[in-house]
């Protein structure tokens, strides 16, 4: 007994110490004006009475369509299946197995003898000659390029070199006395006087055409700054206050009430499938059970209260008697066929020693292994050698 009175604000049922855990939420519903009631009732008894016979009917269709593909379809695919297997696999895995593998072995075989065996003694016994042969010349001739590159060669190229290099510095020297004449009277007839009319006559000049592009600039920004504001006002006015004045006050207004019926019509569509099926269920059940008491029901009272019974007098009276007299007659037959063919095998065997005589019996071979009497066995110590 908990003897502690609980705090305000904590109920009596919890203990003092005991962690409670988080509240469960409950799902928020927003609160249905009477304009959602109103349209819910007569939506969903409408749609109730037209997805009945529809459920029906898909309940009806699903059954035959399971009936169908369990009576027919399944063992038609599996005819199809086994005729398939024997009409194509079979055929073609003999011919695969008992042709095509043979064949592409007598032709790998073949292949082996006439292509790759000559190709291979060719390879080792010509081929490989010849390129021992022509690598050595090549060589021998790579050894005489190097001797001309180091002994010839060379020595003329370092003539030329110095030669080439004299000529250079002199006509570095010429060059250079040639670039600094022409340098200097460039930068006093071409580079001091472009610099003057650039300081003293151009920059002026190109700074006032600057402050005037400035000024017609600033002009045009503001014509158009004030032509934009005169037609942003009026198209606000014209256009934009009354679009949004109808947006709020005819389009939302009507937008909500169609989602409220399409919420409606969908909710209702569920529930209407969902009663559907409930009733097309009882419906199906009493249908089954009318059946199986019409119908059902009296053939297997019949099969049990008359077709048995009289199957059992027909079985004991009839059939068990019937099956014995014919496996007696049976086992009657078969002792005559029996005794006949004996006496005929003694009758041909009579005959047989009247044309032919007596026939010589065999002598039987002597065994290699000593009879009974004569071998070795647990309790003695003697053999078939030493017994004498």
């Amino acid at each position: 007994m908990d003897l502690e009175k609980p705090p305000a604000g904590r109920p009596a049922g919890q203990r003092t110490g005991h962690r409670p855990g988080p509240p469960a939420r409950e799902p928020v519903r927003e609160p249905e004006g009477c304009l959602v009631v109103a349209i819910r009732l007569p939506v969903r008894i409408v749609v109730l009475v037209l997805v009945v016979p529809v459920r029906m009917v898909w309940d009806a269709l699903v059954v035959v369509g399971r009936l169908l593909r369990d009576a027919v379809l399944r063992p038609l695919g599996r005819a199809l299946l086994r005729l398939g297997k024997a009409l194509f696999v079979l055929p073609l895995a003999a011919l695969w197995r008992y042709v095509v593998v043979p064949a592409g072995k007598a032709l790998a075989w073949l292949g082996r003898v006439l292509l790759v065996v000559p190709v291979v003694w060719t390879y080792r016994h010509v081929l490989t000659p010849v390129g021992h042969g022509v690598a050595r010349l090549a060589r021998g001739i790579g050894a005489g390029l190097v001797w001309v590159h180091t002994r010839v060669l060379t020595p003329v190229g370092h003539a030329c070199r110095w030669l080439l290099k004299g000529i250079g510095a002199f006509l570095a020297a010429v060059g250079v006395g040639a670039y600094t004449g022409v340098a200097w009277l460039l930068r006093y007839l071409v580079v001091v006087p472009a610099r003057w009319v650039h300081r003293w006559v151009l920059a002026p000049t190109g700074r006032a055409i600057a402050w005037c592009a400035r000024g017609v600039w600033r002009l045009l920004a503001l014509l158009v700054t004030g032509i934009g504001l005169v037609l942003y006002w009026t198209a606000r006015i014209l256009v934009v206050l009354p679009a949004l004045a109808l947006w709020r006050w005819v389009l939302a207004p009507v937008g909500r009430l169609l989602a409220v019926v399409a919420r409606e019509v969908g909710d209702a569509l569920g529930h209407a499938w969902r009663i559907a099926g409930r009733i097309s269920r009882a419906v199906g059940r009493f249908l089954g059970t009318l059946l199986r008491w019409i119908f059902v029901e009296p053939v297997r009272w019949v099969y049990r209260s008359v077709l048995t019974p009289v199957g059992h007098v027909v079985r004991d009276a009839v059939l068990r008697p019937a099956a014995s007299a014919a496996r007696s007659v049976g086992r009657a037959t078969r002792q005559t066929l029996a005794a006949a063919r004996e006496t005929a095998r003694q009758a041909r065997a009579d005959v047989r020693r009247m044309l032919f005589g007596q026939s010589r019996e065999r002598e039987p071979v002597g065994g290699r292994e000593p009879s009974g009497a004569e071998a070795r066995t647990l309790g003695r110590s003697t053999t078939a050698l030493t017994k004498d």
